[in-house]
């Protein structure tokens, strides 16, 4: 075998795509050097014809010397489901191999316990490190129910005993679906950037008190059923790298930004807490943040940060003992306990994930030049260190004060849940799950044996980007992910389900297949990395089912047909901008064309608003950062876009939907109209679709757009507030007339 074809076996072996096509249908080959670097990437040698060769064969040989695979997925309808024992065995000891196994739940319980007879017909053999080898197939039992299992096994020969061990995952064949759904009813609800509210009493982003008067608002004034939010991901907060909730420092845990302070009980019982912010510095600092048209994230976490420790102190004080001689605080209130249970349910991530922090402000404070996890000493960068578990064990205070924020915060959002559900929305809130998380984070620290941090993700040249995307985020090592029963995973859809009753899967392309670029390399020189989607969607469906919520897929871009298809089997819905819902001759789909099994909105976070697409703002904007190489270019784009404002405009006219009294003449109408708008959103909720969202910047008539994507600090990303406050959201004339319109179609259930 040729080198060459030595590298094509080997890269194929670990999923990565030798070509792909992209947007306009052209085919790219992964170069040699693409296929070289993301294997070393992934920790496995490819610069000589000897790695290759060797690395082959180790691919080969290694699932023949673990008794076990380390996960199975099965359906819980499948008829015939079996797993595999390997083990040494010669010709003449088959004959006498007796297998034995049982299988716990997750609570411990043993459900299933059996014995493979004598005389068992290997499946399969294979001479390994120069033993014979075979592998047999025992069946596992029927009317198992959906869940995670832990089935144990051992064979014993006249010459040997081995033991194995396989985690078990029973999963459904499709997601959860509201029963109205499949009923036919259909739902509508607003989107909205929380950190982008403001109110008069917020301090300077929008908070989770906020959340709670949108959810009262839109459920018992607009008659709405779901309230879509930006992801509430950790974000350290500070200008200009660490603001997008689409990179964020983790996504188990949430932004300490969004608690409302003063809705603490610890506040209340705190004198210092509020002196401070009913004084004079804390009261004009809060009204500055206030009256500040963006975010200031670094001012916003240093109030917040200042207050929560005064908090936590008291915290401490009052519902715990002191400390005895190294047994730490004791819980003497049903707060106290109520934290101290929290903690514990959380476990190792939860500790993970504040000793991080507490570790990143002193990395700070003794290396002030040092801003990633990467560059600290020798010894702290691995989790597992004696240096880390040192560091852990002479912190104790302050970790418990990052878990504090954590529970303060989780609080907060789960009231706001509850109180949806209160409501009678037929959803609630809809979370958003970003697709990956800063290299320099909490997550890539915590899960370096998981995360590739030799390679970036992205997409591939389309018309948005002729040159590809690189996100500069790490992916994850889908193989190491299998070889760890998916725990990660599933931990990540527990953390962001639990408080809502809908999920979007930000790029759900990923959970198939991921645009991997070599550090150092352009994005056009990526490839795509295969992920072990079956089993994948299964544990997606296992926890939407045991949560009852709601998945959506944000399956925008190039995504094949085929996708598009899986995921409709397994009940995910599609996520429809009307933007792009076009047919091949460039018209827009009637509502019609819409699928049912999807939700439908206007624009997305990455586009106008629709405001601001009628009056062409982001061409300006990108002409101002310099996006377009001449006027030239800038004339064509507006060009093109009074082609798309045509096109919406003989959609709505086809559909009757035109408002009265606007000119027949499109451009004598320059600018976009709440009636324009409540036809545009009419004209989504004619469709099929069982969801459709209007954006809280639309509805009130915002111009410009939330991020600018290729853009850093030269657009104000994810800072912009909204211009109209919440108190007088209640009074304004459009959301009702809007709320009327879709209400009428879309009547609350």
């Amino acid at each position: 075998m040729s080198e060459q074809a030595l590298l094509d076996a080997l890269a194929d072996a670990y999923g990565i795509d030798s070509e792909y096509c992209d947007i306009w249908g052209h085919r790219h080959t992964t170069s040699l050097e693409t296929q070289r670097a993301i294997l070393v990437a992934m920790g496995v040698p490819a610069a000589t014809e000897e790695d290759l060769q060797r690395e082959l064969a180790e691919h080969r040989d290694r699932p023949w010397r673990a008794a076990c695979d380390p996960v199975l997925v099965v359906r819980n309808n499948a008829a015939d489901v079996r797993w595999s024992f390997r083990l040494p065995a010669e010709e003449e000891e088959e004959s006498s191999v007796r297998v034995r196994w049982e299988i716990r739940d997750e609570g411990g319980r043993l459900c299933h316990k059996a014995e493979g007879a004598p005389s068992l017909r290997p499946a399969e053999s294979r001479v390994v490190d120069g033993r014979r080898h075979i592998r047999l197939e025992l069946p596992l039992p029927l009317g198992l129910e959906i869940g995670y299992y832990d089935l144990a096994a051992y064979a014993v020969t006249p010459k040997r005993f081995i033991d194995g061990a396989l985690r078990l995952i029973v999963v459904p064949d499709q997601c959860y679906v509201p029963p109205s759904f499949l009923e036919g009813g259909k739902t509508w609800g607003l989107a909205l950037q929380l950190y982008a509210l403001r109110s008069a009493r917020n301090w300077g982003i929008g908070d989770f008190s906020d959340l709670a008067q949108v959810v009262e608002w839109a459920a018992s004034d607009l008659k709405a059923g779901i309230v879509g939010l930006n992801p509430l991901h950790a974000l350290k907060n500070s200008r200009p790298y660490h603001i997008s909730p689409y990179a964020p420092d983790s996504r188990f845990y949430l932004n300490m930004l969004y608690v409302d302070v003063e809705q603490i009980p610890d506040y209340q019982e705190s004198v210092e807490a509020r002196q401070w912010v009913e004084g004079g510095a804390g009261c004009s600092t809060l009204q500055a943040l206030r009256a500040d048209d963006m975010v200031d994230y670094d001012g916003v976490a240093a109030a917040k940060q200042a207050i929560l420790e005064i908090c936590f102190a008291s915290f401490q004080e009052k519902h715990f003992s002191p400390s005895h001689e190294g047994t730490g605080p004791q819980p003497i209130t049903e707060r106290a306990r109520a934290f101290q249970r929290y903690v514990r349910e959380e476990g190792e991530p939860l500790e993970h994930f504040a000793l991080f922090q507490v570790l990143t402000e002193a990395m700070r404070r003794e290396h002030p030049d040092v801003w990633v996890w990467h560059e600290w000493p020798e010894g702290y960068c691995d989790l597992k260190s004696p240096a880390v578990a040192a560091f852990g064990a002479s912190h104790p205070s302050r970790i418990r004060f990052y878990k504090y924020v954590q529970w303060v915060v989780s609080e907060q959002l789960r009231q706001v849940a509850e109180r949806a559900r209160a409501l009678g929305m037929p959803i609630g809130l809809f979370h958003d799950l970003a697709l990956g998380s800063d290299r320099s984070g909490a997550d890539a620290w915590i899960f370096q044996g998981l995360f590739v941090l030799g390679a970036d993700c992205g997409c591939p040249p389309d018309a948005f980007s002729p040159e590809g995307q690189n996100w500069s985020f790490p992916p994850v090592n889908p193989h190491r992910l299998r070889e760890t029963g998916y725990r990660m995973f599933v931990d990540l859809l527990r953390h962001n389900l639990r408080f809502g009753g809908a999920l979007r899967i930000d790029h759900v392309m990923a959970l198939f297949r991921l645009f991997w670029i070599p550090r150092g390399l352009p994005a056009s020189a990526g490839a795509y990395v295969r992920y072990p989607v079956e089993d994948l969607l299964g544990i997606l469906a296992l926890e939407s089912i045991r949560h009852q919520a709601l998945i959506v897929g944000e399956d925008l871009g190039t995504v094949p047909d085929e996708v598009r298809d899986r995921l409709g089997a397994a009940c995910v819905l599609s996520y429809r901008v009307l933007y792009f819902e076009r047919w091949d001759d460039g018209t827009e789909k009637p509502p019609s064309a819409y699928p049912a099994q999807a939700l439908a909105v206007v624009t997305t976070h990455d586009l106008p608003t629709l405001a601001g697409f009628w009056a062409g703002q982001d061409i300006e904007a990108r002409a101002r950062v310099g996006s377009y190489p001449n006027n030239t270019a800038k004339r064509g784009a507006w060009e093109e876009r009074f082609r798309d404002k045509l096109r919406i405009w003989n959609a709505l006219k086809t559909e009757h939907l035109l408002p009265a009294g606007l000119p027949d003449d499109l451009a004598a109408v320059p600018v976009m109209t709440p009636e324009l708008c409540a036809a545009i959103h009419t004209y989504l909720a004619r469709t099929p679709s069982w969801v459709v969202l209007a954006a809280l910047d639309d509805v009130v008539g915002e111009v410009a757009q939330m991020n600018l994507p290729g853009t850093l600090d030269e657009y104000p990303n994810w800072s912009r507030k909204v211009s109209i406050a919440l108190e007088s959201l209640r009074a304004d004339p459009r959301p009702k007339a809007l709320a009327s319109s879709l209400g009428a179609l879309r009547p609350l259930q």
